[in-house]
């Protein structure tokens, strides 16, 4: 009865909590302090899964302690029953200790954020472009899939088709905690469209995904920021090279640049590429925490390593493996449609054991 009272000692703690917090944000005077407003309404969401799942909890052991008293009654029949709701009782209850004990492992603070993915050709010539531009149009229709909203910030296309890299913004619920497993090396195994012999070559895309920071993150000094203008290139009507429309930012502190060129109005661009500025600057900070949990956890690779391949796409025998779990699926035209999902769940459900045994340790 140890591991009861001490999940629903938890569970109680969090409980109160989450009705402190319920006051909280009604008060006109938290309201008015919009920093502390979003801070306590996110942590009101988080903490409202653990108080439902709470309460299924409490009534399941409350029908275990009813199931047995009734296996003590004279009636056969009724303890006949008693022993088979029990069983099933017995049977639920791991389960939902296990979901418990992941609700309460701490999260990554940035898991609920939306994300910047940026994907760029590496080695292989044309056919990276061409491949950059495929695991685009993979992302693109798994986000769809999802109901995420995508839009493309800054690209810069291949000579022979897709792109030598191309970054865009995804909006959505717990956008980064799902797409953070896509950091690292993408490696193709096929047979270029430029190659005229039908050798299989090894091309390779990175792709970085960073956690979009929040208004309230990062205090960024104008002064500390250099803007430039000038005119988009590539598809855009008439617009293209006529109206300096496109922004560069420099952060001088840091040295980091970023363009956006994407929309007509210079304004648009440069909200945009502000925000990207952001979360780049607040990304330094967080690249040490990442790096510090890479090392710890083979689902996560740290977005300064780029060196680290985490996934092959085969073509001639139609199969995908994710290295860091030496899981393969041999529907390759499927992923590549942007049915990415099942892997994706693998890396989580590997991730949430080794916390879990890092928790226990």
């Amino acid at each position: 009865m140890a591991q009861d009272n001490s999940l629903l000692e938890k569970i109680e703690a969090l409980r109160l909590r989450f009705e402190e917090i319920g006051q909280m944000i009604t008060d006109p005077e938290v309201i008015s302090d919009q920093k502390r407003y979003v801070k306590l309404n996110k942590e009101y969401r988080e903490l409202e899964d653990i108080v439902n799942v709470g309460k299924d909890y409490k009534n399941l052991l409350e029908n275990i302690e009813s199931s047995r008293a009734m296996l003590k009654e004279d009636d056969e029949e009724m303890r006949a029953m008693a022993r088979e709701e029990l069983d099933g009782l017995e049977d639920e209850r791991p389960k939902m200790e296990e979901e418990i004990k992941m609700l309460l492992l701490p999260g990554d603070p940035e898991d609920s954020k939306n994300a910047v993915m940026e994907i760029r050709a590496g080695a292989g010539g044309d056919e990276a472009s061409i491949f950059a531009g495929d695991l685009f149009r993979m992302y693109t229709k798994y986000c769809e899939s999802k109901g995420w909203k995508t839009e493309v910030t800054h690209y810069s296309e291949g000579t022979s088709g897709g792109y030598k890299e191309v970054v865009m913004k995804v909006t959505g619920n717990g956008v980064y905690g799902i797409l953070k497993y896509e950091s690292g090396v993408h490696r193709v195994q096929r047979v270029p469209q430029t190659e005229t012999q039908g050798r299989v070559h090894t091309s390779a895309a990175s792709v970085a995904v960073l956690p979009e920071a929040e208004e309230f993150d990062i205090d960024l000094k104008q002064e500390d920021i250099r803007k430039d203008t000038y005119c988009s290139s590539g598809p855009g009507g008439q617009s293209v090279n006529t109206t300096y429309s496109a922004i560069r930012l420099t952060h001088i502190p840091t040295g980091i640049v970023v363009t956006c060129q994407d929309q007509k109005s210079q304004l648009k661009n440069l909200d945009k590429a502000m925000t990207e500025l952001r979360t780049r600057i607040y990304n330094l900070e967080y690249q040490k925490y990442l790096d510090e949990i890479s090392s710890k956890r083979k689902t996560m690779v740290s977005t300064g390593d780029r060196s680290a391949k985490i996934r092959t796409y085969n073509y001639p025998q139609g199969r995908v493996t994710d290295h860091r779990i030496n899981y393969t699926i041999y529907n390759l035209p499927a992923v590549m449609d942007g049915d990415i999902g099942g892997v994706i769940d693998k890396l989580q459900i590997e991730e949430n054991a080794e916390r879990l045994k890092a928790s226990e340790m």
